[in-house]
Formats: C-alpha cells, structure tokens, sequence
C-alpha cells in the first residue's frame, strides 16, 4: 500500500551537482533512476545548480532521493534547502550530513563515545606548519581533506617531506585536513540499512591502495564478502557501525569503514550517500543479504521524511 502511494508520487532523483565525485554521483543517480522507473514510479533526474528550487517547483517534486556525493549533497546543504521547501528527501537530516561529511567531527563524536578511531590530528589553512611538522614524528601517516570522499586528494607519507607535500595536495581540496595514524591491516566496510547492518565486505585492493581509480575501476579490486572475520570480531564490527550512525544521528542507508588489524579495528569514517554504482559495496552487500537493488532503492525511498 505504501509503494502504491510512492509510486504515484512525483519523485527526483538529485545527481551529478557541483563537487569533486560529479561524476560518481552521475553513476549513482543514473542507476537509481532506472531502478525507480522498472518499478513504475513517477521519477525525474534533476542535476542541481543554484536553480534547483526553480527545477523542482516546475517539475512539482514532492519527494526527493538524494544521490549526490560530496559537498553541496552530502554535506547537509541540500538537506536544508528541501527543508525550507518542505519537500521530504531520503537519508540522513542536516545535523547528521554536516556531521559525518567532516571527518575531524566525526572522530571527536566517535571518541565521546568510546570508538575506536586512529589516533589524529586536525590541521587547518593558516595553523602552524612547521609546528605540526615537528609534532609527527613518527611515521607513516595518512593525510586526507577532512571533507571529501572518494580518496580524493588523500595520501599515505612515510616522511617530513612527504607530509609538507601531502598537505599541499589536501588543501588543494579543503581547509581543513586530518593527519591520520595509518593502521596496517585489513580494510572492510559495514553497510547499515534504516538501522539494521549488512553483510560485512573485506575490500583487497590490487594496488595494494583502494584510491579512486581501485574504487571505479571494475576488475581493481577483489571483495571478498562476508568477510573472513572470526565471529565475535564480526558481530562487533556490525555492532559498532550501527551505534556510530545512531550517535551521529543517521538515517536511511549509511556505509561505516574501517581498519582491522588481527582482533583490533578501528573506525574510519561514515558514509551517510553510499555509492549505488556497479562497483559500490551497499548494493553488493544488500545483495547478499537477499535485498535486490531495486528492493534496495525503495527502502531507501520508504525512509524519505522531512521528520529528520
């Protein structure tokens, strides 16, 4: 009965936008839109510029699936703006996008609550160079935009020099940046779907480095899922993923990273618009716990509330 009512709804599909992972967004957006067009929903694509009040009045949006990643979609702007138009949108509400799209404030929230995050540094535009320099000491480190994704401008130093350099490379894309312990072990994920965790997917990228080109590249990487995880070590994992959306105040589908070294992990970051391309881990793992992508879509969409 609730998909009957959704479906004869007019619904956009927000794609592409403005930041540095357009392109992925396009991916996503395109996908999810063929996906709610098999299903019979009443659905436009609409790729936002500073006209999408105009674009979503003139196609009488009345709901909205947010597909876009990055800044001016992930960050909570987007979300504020449907607000004010009383419009209701999928995922997560302004708080918690703002929130877990900076990951120094995402790991200050995790530390409240006693998750396990490598241990940091912040570093913003204008502070103390050669203060910080003198402070890391030890080595390697990751040094990464604290408010991209995608791996976009990230890099792992193994000196001084590469951390000067890394951090010109980060401020290329953002004014504040995390200078990150870098923990040696396995990366896996934690998709959490409306509160409830997925399959766990171990990501063993062929470079040895899942950057942008192992993320979007088909054939770059091997996901191995579920992962190879003892099961106390698993359940704990899925554990800790659901409080983290909960305490940063995620809603609909969310994706949790993290480094696992022997029965030790920690958290990395929180994705609150998980990819949704063919190379993407929600739908991989929704798929494995018996979800298919359209399936996946309109739970997704069933979240969609202006109630954030």
């Amino acid at each position: 009965m609730v998909r009957n009512v959704l479906r004869k709804r007019r619904t956009a599909v927000l794609m592409g936008g403005q930041s540095a992972e357009r392109e992925v967004s396009l991916r996503t957006g395109g996908a999810v839109l063929n996906a709610l067009k098999s299903e019979g929903y009443n659905v436009v694509g609409i790729d936002p510029d500073q006209d999408l009040p105009s674009k979503l009045r003139e196609e009488s949006v009345e709901q909205v699936f947010i597909a876009l990643h990055g800044r001016y979609g992930e960050d909570g702007r987007v979300q504020g703006l449907l607000e004010m138009m009383q419009i209701p949108y999928t995922g997560s509400g302004v708080l918690a996008s703002s929130l877990a799209v900076d990951k120094v404030m995402t790991k200050q929230i995790m530390l409240y609550h006693e998750l396990p995050t490598p241990a940091f540094i912040p570093f913003s535009r204008g502070d103390d160079r050669e203060a910080l320099l003198a402070r890391c000491r030890h080595f390697p480190l990751v040094v990464k935009p604290a408010r991209e994704g995608s791996t976009i401008g990230i890099s792992i130093v193994h000196d001084e020099q590469q951390l000067d350099a890394g951090l010109d490379e980060a401020l290329g894309h953002d004014d504040l940046i995390l200078v990150e312990d870098y923990i040696q072990g396995s990366e896996v994920t934690v998709s959490v779907l409306n509160g409830k965790p997925l399959p766990i997917i171990q990501i063993v990228p062929k470079s040895g480095f899942y950057d942008y080109e192992a993320k979007y590249t088909r054939g770059q990487t091997e996901y191995i899922l579920p992962a190879p995880l003892e099961n106390v070590l698993y359940s704990r994992l899925q554990e800790v993923s659901a409080t983290a959306c909960r305490v940063l105040g995620c809603r609909g589908a969310a994706r949790v990273d993290f480094m696992v070294n022997e029965r030790e992990f920690y958290c990395l970051e929180v994705n609150t618009i998980p990819g949704m391309t063919e190379t993407s881990l929600l739908p991989k793992a929704a798929a494995h716990a018996g979800i298919s992508f359209s399936e996946l879509v309109q739970r997704i969409l069933e979240d969609a509330s202006l109630e954030k």
